[in-house]
């Protein structure tokens, strides 16, 4: 049983190279696997090295340099990030269907290069952003200055709907999956990805924000832009050792086309006796894992009954795909209506750690961030999240994983616990997270009253004498939710997808993050536009220490637990892909349905 299995995925394997490069009789492609790293990699660090470190200073920038109010500004980050990550399905998209990766990515970072300089220019230029503050006036910025800093954002937005969908499968596309030196190299690769994403990261967040903060915006926004231009010149300089897989077609439009059979279809009785009745066919050379047929959501098996109308073509492929699926096509439609409820929990989930990303440096900028003689930029003090990050993943797959799979002898999704345990984990310490900065708010605003204070900000808001090494415990725990939740998230997709949607999977977790920051922006402008005329005042005042941060804090840690409970629910009826004993499906050792 053993060898026939180990030749059934041989096969498969050889069938999925074939359905990526063509047929056998067609030249192999030359992999250069490691000899293409240093221009993929060298592109993705030194394109999280320009856009990192502005992405994360950008609420500083927009409250300093454009004198927005900080709501205004929180609120327009959010959207600004939220659509980024929108972008990504659309991206995943026209990747897939149309254009390929290498377009997709060469394309995506000119336009994020293009984002960059109008960036750097709002700086640069005097009359593209507003007079400086004076002692009691603010000028906003005039509607062509705002426009001028769309135009860069939109850039931005399209640059990162193409490179972050993209970018791994690109690298992955360099490696020979039929040989194990090929699997080695892939998997080095997504080694070396983290490790220097990390590593940018930490790099912009204290360097490039150093600049921008304490020297110049304009030279703070040049050097990223400089980066970016090394990013598009190593992508493609490489071009020409490159594999590039020509693209597939979207899997989105089989999806289409089991919704529309199945809404045809209706009306129909599903026999008793699946027999010739279902509609079984399965593409020779499709990457999917062959799924068995399963009872939940029988509605869409009616998109699998063969009528007197419907035509088969000699090679078993329906003549009519939009009125006729075939049963392998249904499955992998139910596998994706059922990660949605999941889906659907993680986007409350990200809501407190993007609130580290906005009034966590707005606490920052109203805590002494004095260390001996130096002055800690607000926005660097998001380098913790990623330090607690980069520290606890070692450790958790060294040292816990070991220990957990005694206890637990489970050792799949991650070792020692399932996916969605650690999913769950995430939540929790999320929750936490949103608690423990409510806390530290409540400390920082008393401080601010009860001690002389170190100075005033550029809105005018009093710096309390309370230390902003008190963030540290809010920033940590939100590393460590990442951790558990971000990684398990796209895991999960990225294993419970179908094969051929592996881009649309790792769009799934950008769309969910784009849907948080438009909610977290919507909160956020709802609690500041029903407070600002109440009796205790505006919660989010410009000054934190007139506002009530704190409640705000409560309230999302309130939202989490409530979500927390529907996603407990949701883990509780989910079934893993292949689960055959809770799905109710029966498969034989061929993988016949």
């Amino acid at each position: 049983m053993s060898s026939s299995m180990e030749k059934i995925t041989d096969n498969h394997k050889e069938e999925r190279f074939n359905s990526l490069h063509g047929d056998e009789d067609e030249p192999v492609p030359n992999y250069r696997g490691i000899k293409a790293m240093p221009y993929i990699i060298g592109n993705e660090t030194f394109e999280k090295l320009g856009t990192v470190g502005s992405a994360t200073n950008l609420v500083v920038y927009l409250t300093t340099v454009f004198n927005m109010k900080s709501v205004t500004a929180a609120t327009l980050i959010n959207v600004f990030n939220g659509t980024c990550n929108l972008a990504t399905l659309v991206g995943a998209f026209l990747c897939d269907a149309y254009f390929g990766r290498y377009k997709c990515l060469g394309f995506a970072s000119v336009c994020s290069l293009l984002g960059m300089l109008i960036l750097m220019l709002t700086a640069a230029i005097p009359n593209a952003h507003p007079p400086h503050c004076a002692a009691t006036t603010c000028s906003p910025p005039t509607p062509w200055q705002f426009t001028f800093l769309l135009a860069s954002f939109l850039c931005l937005v399209i640059g990162a709907g193409g490179i972050r969908p993209c970018n791994l499968s690109f690298g992955a596309d360099q490696f020979d999956p039929r040989s194990e030196s090929g699997k080695r190299g892939t998997s080095s690769f997504f080694n070396w990805y983290y490790c220097t994403y990390a590593a940018a990261v930490m790099v912009s967040v204290t360097g490039i924000v150093y600049v921008q903060s304490n020297i110049s915006w304009s030279i703070g926004l040049a050097i990223p832009a400089f980066l970016m231009f090394i990013s598009c010149a190593l992508f493609f300089w490489g071009t020409r050792i490159y594999v590039i897989v020509k693209p597939q077609g979207s899997p989105l439009t089989s999806v289409a086309q089991v919704l529309v059979a199945a809404l045809r279809k209706r009306s129909l009785e599903l026999p008793e006796d699946s027999g010739a009745l279902l509609f079984d066919y399965h593409p020779p050379k499709s990457i999917n894992s062959r799924l068995p047929r399963t009872s939940q959501f029988r509605c869409l098996d009616k998109a699998v009954i063969i009528t007197d109308s419907d035509k088969i073509n000699p090679n078993g492929s329906p003549n009519k795909p939009w009125r006729l699926c075939s049963m392998q096509q249904v499955e992998e439609v139910k596998c994706i209506v059922r990660i949605l409820p999941i889906w659907a929990s993680t986007i409350i989930f990200n809501v407190p750690l993007l609130q580290q990303q906005t009034y966590a440096v707005f606490q920052a900028l109203q805590s002494d961030r004095q260390l001996g003689h130096f002055q800690i930029p607000a926005a660097t003090y998001v380098l913790f999240t990623m330090v607690t990050l980069t520290i606890w993943i070692p450790i958790y797959d060294r040292i816990l994983v070991p220990y957990l799979e005694k206890i637990t002898h489970h050792k799949e999704g991650g070792g020692g616990l399932t996916l969605l345990q650690r999913m769950g984990i995430g939540m929790v310490l999320a929750i936490a997270c949103a608690l423990v900065s409510g806390v530290v708010e409540v400390e920082r605003k008393h401080m601010a009253r009860a001690s002389p204070t170190l100075g005033v900000t550029p809105q005018g808001g009093e710096v309390s004498t309370m230390s902003s090494m008190w963030l540290i415990p809010q920033l940590v725990l939100a590393g460590l939710a990442e951790a558990f939740g971000y990684i398990a998230q796209i895991e999960f997709y990225y294993k419970q997808f179908p094969e051929n949607m592996s881009s649309i999977a790792q769009s799934f977790f950008f769309v969910a993050y784009a849907l948080s920051n438009y909610l977290s922006g919507f909160l956020v402008y709802v609690v500041h536009k029903v407070s600002e005329g109440s009796e205790g005042g505006d919660w989010l005042a410009d000054d934190l220490n007139k506002g009530k941060l704190d409640w705000f804090y409560f309230v999302i840690g309130g939202l989490g637990v409530v979500n927390f409970m529907y996603f407990l629910v949701c883990a509780r009826w989910y079934t893993y892909k292949g689960d055959l004993k809770r799905l109710g499906g029966e498969i034989d050792l061929e993988g016949n349905v």
